[in-house]
């Protein structure tokens, strides 16, 4: 089995192939054009004859991040058209009432109603297709969400023909088809999202393919935000699912990493150049949330739950009106990159820092030169030191978010540290969180590229039921059942499986500090995962010891191995660090 992973990042795009246990990987610097970046780093890696090949790409997020998605039209329920503009009735800020959120994806006067209503138990008024208005002539993209079509999508489905038939060129999304869940605010901004995205990603999509095919290359599955697999097809029909596609393939290496090593739980540290993304891995297994919030909007969709940060190795570091040492979330990404790449950057970078207190070489990937005289130059008066602790508070607060806010003590997990900058942090890190193993792969500047290729092909599916759980009828025996106590406005997941009753009171209780057992239980959702397993890799590499405090050059990164720590790497090629004093 020869595989390739290829993973494009805000500086660099990373590829790794395995073929015969052997791995070999590549970096190039991102070009404007991601497929370009793409082909870039197979052709380095001479992967042209692969069995499988897998992506994952930022293009959906950075599309939502930077406002530039598809000009879409809204379709509701006559009397709901002004759904994505009331929102919720929470503010954006709790303590700052003047807070403001991010304007809805669809102006209001492309926000329309048809007539007819479902409701919980069948249809109230019949679908008068006649009344659905003449969508903007402008509009790219369709997104439809009618009430209840989460039990029953018929109306939804007429409708959605309907505007497919007007409009053969848009592209149409329907809820049913994204979330079929229950709330409505939350299932209208997902289908919106999905519907902005879908013709910029399918672009992106389409000259990946022919790009492909041109190179001799098989066409790539594509990595999803729960950490699964889709074909190209898939994903371009419904871009909301790839939304957090490169932060997920490197939870996903950190898990496979972390297995080898001997290590169930396990925090993933992914510090790139212009974010870093962290996630805990419990029991082996990454932990996972069904609705999460981007750029301001809800998306209720499965996906790892990863908590990403604007602090990288290329943040912008600068002081704000009080003089305060401040870091990102600006970046100096690729074009023109921190000032010591020489590439007309003069603005400091945590980069710069960083080579200043001598944690770099020379010479990164793709053929960067570090220049320390240009590095100094910007930093200026600025304290590299100061630099360095400032972006280190940022990374632990966010390490923070995803454990002890969770209930996980920090003390019981390994830090994996990945990406082109998370190894030169990680000891420091460690420390302050009390962390007493920090793992370091052999491939760390790429275990998302490597994630992306031990990644198994998953579809996840959700049913919703709102009703008494013991009317609910039979379950499937694997997967998750979402349960609240009948009047509850939130609910708890649980693994389907015997004594489901027993499992959720136990889960209320270590949640909230009580469980009511004589009270009846409400069936919100059933999610279920069809899994296809990725093939095995071995990874192997050459036995490394150290000692700090050290730099340490390694396969596509950095690593400083802090004052107090040593080790040295295990049979799977992982640098395995431990306090020592």
């Amino acid at each position: 089995m020869r595989a390739l992973g290829v993973d494009v990042g805000g500086t660099f795009t990373d590829g790794v192939l395995v073929s015969g246990g052997e791995v070999r990987t590549a970096k190039v610097l991102t070009r404007a054009r991601q497929e370009e970046s793409v082909l870039a780093v197979a052709d380095a890696l001479g992967a042209t004859d692969v069995d499988r090949f897998t992506h994952g790409t930022t293009i959906a997020t950075n599309a939502l991040l930077e406002g530039r998605g598809a000009r879409t039209a809204f379709v509701a329920t006559e009397g709901f058209e002004h759904l994505l503009y009331l929102r919720r009735q929470t503010r954006a800020h709790l303590y700052r009432p003047c807070a403001e959120r991010p304007p809805p994806l669809v102006p209001l006067e492309h926000c329309v109603g048809v007539r007819g209503r479902m409701g919980p138990h069948g249809e109230l008024a019949p679908l008068a297709l006649s009344s659905l208005p003449e969508i903007h002539p402008d509009a790219e993209a369709i997104a439809i969400c009618l009430l209840f079509s989460f039990l029953d999508p018929r109306h939804e489905q007429a409708v959605a023909r309907e505007l497919r038939r007007r409009h053969p060129d848009a592209h149409v999304v329907a809820s049913h088809e994204v979330a079929p869940e229950f709330r409505e605010y939350e299932r209208a901004s997902t289908t919106a999202i999905d519907a902005y995205l879908g013709p910029v990603l399918s672009r992106y999509l389409e000259s990946l393919s022919e790009g492909c095919a041109a190179s001799g290359l098989r066409e790539p599955l594509v990595m999803r935000s729960s950490g699964g697999l889709a074909t190209l097809e898939e994903a371009a029909a419904h871009a909301a699912f790839a939304l957090l596609s490169g932060p997920a393939a490197g939870v996903v290496g950190t898990a496979h990493i972390a297995r080898l090593a001997g290590f169930e739980n396990a925090i993933a540290f992914d510090m790139g150049g212009t974010s870093t993304d962290a996630c805990a891995i419990v029991g082996g297994e990454a932990r996972r949330e069904h609705e999460r919030t981007v750029a301001g909007f809800p998306v209720r969709l499965p996906t790892l739950a990863v908590h990403t940060v604007g602090a990288g190795g290329g943040s912008i570091v600068w002081e704000d009106e009080g003089g305060a040492l401040r870091v990102g979330p600006e970046s100096a990404g690729a074009d023109p990159g921190p000032a010591c790449y020489g590439r007309g950057g003069t603005r400091p970078t945590v980069t710069d820092a960083n080579l200043v207190l001598g944690r770099l070489p020379r010479r990164l990937a793709d053929g960067v030169e570090l220049d320390e005289e240009a590095a100094q130059a910007a930093l200026g008066s600025l304290d590299p030191e100061a630099v360095v602790d400032v972006v280190d508070a940022e990374m632990v607060r966010a390490l923070r978010v995803v454990s002890v806010e969770q209930g996980l003590d920090p003390r019981d997990f390994a830090l994996v540290a990945f990406g082109g900058a998370g190894p030169l942090h990680a000891c420091a890190l460690a420390d302050e969180l009390g962390i007493g193993t920090v793992l370091v792969p052999a491939s760390a500047g790429v275990l998302s590229a490597l994630g992306l290729v031990a990644a198994d092909e998953r579809r996840d599916s959700v049913r919703s039921y709102v009703m008494s759980l013991r009317s609910a009828g039979e379950l499937p025996r694997e997967g998750e059942a979402d349960l609240r106590y009948a009047g509850q406005s939130f609910e708890l997941t649980v693994p389907l499986g015997p004594d489901l009753e027993h499992r959720f009171h136990a889960a209320h209780a270590a949640r909230y500090g009580y469980a009511d057992r004589a009270r009846p239980l409400e069936l919100v959702a059933v999610r279920t995962a069809e899994v296809r397993t990725a093939p095995s890799i071995e990874i192997r590499g050459p036995v490394v010891a150290t000692r700090g405090p050290e730099a340490l050059e390694l396969e596509g990164a950095s690593a400083w191995i802090g004052d107090g720590w040593s080790g040295e790497t295990d049979a799977h090629a992982t640098l395995v660090l431990r306090r020592s004093s």
